[in-house]
């Protein structure tokens, strides 16, 4: 399959591509995924998922925590959800979502509240500009951008004018842990995440 990289394309065209690869769609552009992950970004991976889901186990919440690959559908604001009409279509190394109603069987329509991408040496220019700028506007409320090599993880919330602010940087060094200012009491130890990962 040969895909014309100047042609805008939607979420319909998307899941008719069978050619084993994978692409992400934003404002109908496509954009190739990278090969498989390095070790390092898996384990970061494992770890984090494993925290978030033991804190939402033990709260007992409704909130799913999905690993990639897992499509999300973040159609524009006032727009049809229709396949046709979707023009946006990301794979979020890690994404949270509380409402329940937004998930389907090929994956998520709407903004999860809570993205995390792991930064590669490929993909750290797009997940912190394009991607930071599409969480922004599709309204998901708090991104997290892992940076493996130093070991840290900034936060960035959504505010009431709809951007994200300066940001948080949380670190393997710090003595104190990382707190998510949108899901109440949700805290890691970075140590525990970046210490279990060589």
């Amino acid at each position: 399959m040969e895909l014309n990289l100047s042609k805008t394309y939607t979420f319909a065209d998307y899941l008719n591509w069978n050619d084993g690869k994978r692409y992400e769609l934003i404002k109908g552009a496509i954009f190739k995924m990278s090969p498989a992950p390095l070790f390092e970004h898996q384990s970061i991976l494992m770890e984090l998922s494993y925290f978030v889901k033991s804190f939402f186990s033990v709260k007992k919440a409704t909130c799913k925590i999905i690993p990639a690959p897992f499509d999300v559908r973040l159609p524009r604001k006032g727009q049809s959800t229709s396949d046709k009409d979707i023009y946006t279509v990301v794979q979020p190394d890690i994404c949270v979502i509380c409402d329940l109603s937004k998930i389907d069987r090929r994956g998520c329509i709407g903004a999860p509240d809570l993205i995390v991408e792991i930064l590669s040496t490929s993909t750290a220019k797009y997940d912190l500009n394009e991607k930071f700028d599409l969480y922004q506007e599709s309204g998901v409320k708090e991104y997290w951008v892992v940076f493996p090599s130093d070991k840290a993880i900034m936060l960035f919330v959504l505010g009431d004018d709809e951007q994200y602010d300066k940001g948080t940087l949380y670190s393997i060094d710090d003595d104190f842990m990382l707190c998510s200012k949108t899901i109440e009491g949700l805290q890691i130890d970075l140590k525990l995440v970046f210490d279990n990962v060589n």
